[in-house]
């Protein structure tokens, strides 16, 4: 009992202290990142940050009327588009390939994650070497997005094709089922939580791919590779605080109902999948 007692003590103790740890990031999070968010909304209300003239939409309405800003969101959204799904595909492909491989899968899988390890600047110099300048566009930026998180996703998927009970392939196995009923019905559905996560930190990962970009490109790139990034900096250069918070809260709006839909669709499956 008094064994049960000290372990018991233990326990809470280690509990605590993950506590403390856990309120220190989060006090840290609120102060220096979710606080400053929240009180810059008010320039997103206002003419200038010196006079504080309340204008209401104005200065969002002017923002979808900037052909910069236009630019860097349509540009933006194709990247998104383009590089996301095929990030996506490709590191699931790749995790399928070496979950089934006996010999070698350990080399294949830290090729791919060498590029996580590289320095931005290194990629940027290595990227602008081998591409020539007057060649830089669009599908560029969705390389260098892939080459730096295929091998990320694949140990998501790794991990997430690890956790799928083997007796599932084995009933499927055992009814008739063939290598792509399988792939849809077991292996794709069970994965749902793994490809949720997957995307989220792809979305995420993407925006980060503005610092090779900036660093082969300058502040004016090609009209293709001009991102949403691009016109916040030049918007930050010129002090103009409210049309660069607009631009923020609009690009925040977006990501977070994106987030929000995929959200509900992993929901969706993962209910389905208990209901079954």
């Amino acid at each position: 009992m008094k064994n049960k007692m000290v372990r018991f003590r233990r326990f809470r103790a280690g509990d605590g202290a993950v506590a403390v740890m856990l309120g220190v990031s989060l006090c840290g999070f609120l102060i220096f990142y979710v606080a400053p968010f929240l009180l810059s909304a008010v320039y997103a209300f206002v003419d200038n940050p010196i006079q504080r003239e309340f204008v209401g939409l104005k200065n969002f309405i002017a923002l979808f009327s900037n052909e910069y800003f236009l630019l860097g969101l349509k540009n933006t959204g194709i990247f998104l588009a383009c590089g996301i799904p095929a990030g996506v595909v490709l590191s699931l492909a790749l995790a399928l390939l070496l979950h089934k491989m006996t010999r070698g899968s350990e080399w294949v899988g830290l090729i791919f994650l060498i590029p996580l390890v590289l320095p931005s600047a290194l990629m940027a110099f290595v990227w602008e070497n081998l591409i020539a300048e007057e060649s830089y566009g669009m599908w560029l930026m969705v390389l260098i997005f892939l080459s730096k998180n295929i091998g990320y996703n694949m140990v998501l998927y790794l991990n997430g094709l690890s956790r799928i009970p083997p007796e599932f392939y084995e009933c499927a196995c055992a009814e008739g089922a063939g290598a792509w009923w399988r792939f849809v019905h077991v292996t794709l559905p069970y994965l749902t939580p793994t490809s949720f996560l997957v995307l989220i930190m792809s979305l995420v990962n993407s925006f980060k791919i503005f610092k090779e970009i900036y660093l082969m490109t300058g502040a004016y790139p090609p009209e293709p590779m001009y991102l949403l990034q691009h016109f916040m900096n030049s918007t930050l250069a010129s002090l103009n605080y409210p049309k660069l918070v607009s631009a923020v809260y609009v690009l925040t709006g977006g990501l977070l109902c994106l987030i929000l839909i995929l959200y509900r669709a992993e929901r969706a499956v993962s209910a389905k999948l208990s209901g079954e």
